[in-house]
């Protein structure tokens, strides 16, 4: 049930309190040994975590700890111990045969109290972030400083290749000007007057976001495909030369996303990254299902995320839905609608 490596990072916790004459077992000590646990290593930096500092907050801490009184064998906490139950119970609910160390690591933040979050918070680590980077394996943004200082180290020329970043928008769309370089995607044939209009409408300083409506099955989504073919053969008007057409997969936005906020986040780091690329469109399939996508008490839905970028044109988004799903839901939301 529980991983080798998690196995030797208990072992270790016990090993660290008796080694400090601690009387009890406690979440740093977990923590601490969780550090040579590879998983928990990975998902730290990959949160943006200063493992080092990390390690010397929690020695620190180790010096204020209650010591035995009597030789003895130190107990575990009523922390530690929930921890570890809801960690197995959550892999057991999600039908997963073993236990890790990152699996830990988010249950701690059940504990707020403890010490063991609040070095971790201390280090901009949330509950979410593991989580993206767990479920989906989103590394969460750095500050464009520490973005200069890594650019500065790569300099040096015994530097090591730093591994890309997978960002949001490769983890929840896909580009289709690489599909089309690929030779992954078929020709389009006989709907020209169709591209030809969408491409109009892109080249707009405003107001620059196409729909498709039509019945289901007539080629909405072979346009958008047509219209990356084209980008990727250069036949396209200058404006759309380095355009990169990226399709929107609102099912992997919306999966695991239990926690109020979740959504939000997601769509947001989306959003966040188009932003930063002028030359990206958006093109969103059924169109109609980000009303009310994601939406929970206190938290925003898809659609009203997008309306404040569309309305400015700093996003060109492509959409397609049917007749009908246009009469009866998206046309109802007359300031999304108006945006198209």
């Amino acid at each position: 049930m529980i991983t080798p490596s998690l196995e030797a990072s208990l072992n270790q916790a016990f090993q660290l309190a008796q080694k400090h004459k601690h009387e009890f077992v406690t979440l740093e000590h977990l923590l601490y040994a969780l550090l040579s646990d590879p998983d928990a290593l990975n998902a730290l930096k990959a949160c943006n975590g200063d493992t080092k500092e990390l390690q010397t907050e929690i020695e620190s801490v180790f010096e204020t700890l209650p010591h035995m009184k009597e030789a003895g064998r130190p107990e575990p906490t009523l922390a530690f111990n929930r921890t570890l139950q809801r960690s197995i119970l959550h892999a057991q609910g999600s039908s997963r045969s073993q236990v890790n160390g990152c699996d830990i690591l988010i249950h701690m933040f059940s504990e707020p109290d403890s010490q063991a979050v609040y070095l971790l918070e201390k280090q901009g680590i949330e509950k979410l972030d593991l989580l993206n980077y767990i479920s989906h394996g989103i590394e969460k943004e750095e500050d464009s400083a520490d973005d200069e200082a890594s650019d500065d180290d790569m300099d040096d020329n015994d530097a090591a290749p730093v591994q890309k970043k997978k960002g949001a928008l490769d983890a929840f769309a896909v580009n289709l000007v690489e599909k089309a370089r690929a030779g992954k995607i078929d020709p389009l044939i006989g709907r020209d007057l169709e591209l030809e209009r969408t491409m109009q409408i892109l080249v707009r300083r405003k107001k620059n976001n196409p729909i498709y409506v039509g019945e289901a099955g007539v080629g909405k989504t072979a346009i958008a495909e047509g219209l990356a073919l084209r980008i990727a053969a250069g036949e396209v008007p200058e404006p759309l030369k380095d355009s990169v057409v990226f399709s929107l997969d609102l099912t992997a936005l919306l999966a695991g996303t239990k926690y109020r906020g979740d959504f939000e986040q997601r769509m947001k780091a989306v959003l966040k990254e188009i932003k930063a690329f002028p030359q990206a469109i958006l093109f969103i399939d059924e169109i109609h299902t980000i009303i009310g996508a994601g939406a929970t008490e206190g938290a925003m839905d898809a659609s009203n995320m997008l309306k404040p970028m569309l309305a400015t044109g700093e996003m060109r988004c492509i959409g397609a839905t049917t007749y009908q799903e246009y009469r009866t839901v998206f046309d109802k939301n007359k300031a999304l609608a108006r945006r198209f």
